[in-house]
């Protein structure tokens, strides 16, 4: 995704002026429950596999937890959860080129800490196929999940983010295409991603958002560009055709 000001809508927050509450952290189990996201059709999600892909958490990567509250201690976004109803690609265009992966996803976090209060991703995925946690999404679900099964709200389109899972590759994409190592953990987490939720990748869904009114008729696994106005995911948006069959074949295997 370009590193644009305004990608969420205030309504998906849930922390306008005079809502913020702080809530007690609850105990993390290493998956989910039975309950889940693909509620919003009338299906359960089913429970977290174990990952086919390298993923580290928060505390692997580095996250400093403290950017998400303010001086007197208060979370600054508290979590929001949704059925998913679709995942999106983005690129990063952070201009970290020159940053070791987990720098660069350091300081993606603290340039969106100070505007929204966490990073604005879900998950990010490093040239080398290694996945990072995103978005803080509690302490007794998986990585942006709840218990429930559900999805915490991000801030990577704006108007279109709650239910909507965001993937974001690290490094403009525009000039170059993924590599084959992100490529294989991208199809590989969105395989996961589409069979916990009952996601069909070759399909078109009308995403509704549950915070507010905004309706879109998209690919049930899109580029930003097909949400807004956008170079984002760059050279990627070409390659999701390729991208979709590749995990409609993980979840046939």
């Amino acid at each position: 995704m370009d590193r644009e000001t305004y990608r969420m809508e205030l309504s998906d927050r849930h922390d306008r002026p005079g809502t913020r509450r702080p809530r007690p952290p609850v105990p993390r189990r290493l998956f989910l429950g039975t309950l889940g996201a693909a509620a919003l059709l009338g299906a359960a999600a089913r429970p977290a596999a174990a990952a086919t892909y390298p993923l580290l958490s928060r505390a692997q990567w580095g996250a400093n937890e403290a950017l998400r509250h303010d001086a007197s201690g208060t979370e600054i976004w508290p979590p929001a959860y949704y059925p998913v109803q679709t995942l999106t690609v983005h690129h990063t265009a952070d201009g970290g080129d020159g940053l070791a992966p987990a720098a660069r996803v350091r300081a993606i976090y603290r340039t969106d800490a100070a505007e929204y209060g966490d990073i604005g991703y879900h998950y990010l995925i490093d040239d080398n196929g290694q996945v990072y946690e995103g978005r803080w999404s509690g302490t007794d679900g998986s990585p942006a999940h709840d218990g429930a099964g559900r999805l915490v709200t991000a801030a990577h389109i704006g108007g279109y983010n709650s239910g909507n899972v965001g993937i974001a590759l690290l490094g403009t994409l525009t000039g170059r295409s993924a590599t084959p190592a992100a490529r294989i953990s991208l199809a590989r987490l969105l395989a996961e991603l589409a069979r916990r939720h009952g996601v069909d990748p070759l399909a078109e869904v009308l995403y509704r958002n549950p915070a507010s009114t905004a309706v879109r008729t998209v690919p049930a696994i899109s580029g930003h560009r097909d949400w807004a106005s956008t170079a984002c995911p760059g050279t990627l948006h070409t390659d999701l055709p390729y991208v979709r069959r590749e995990v409609a074949d993980l979840l046939a295997g």
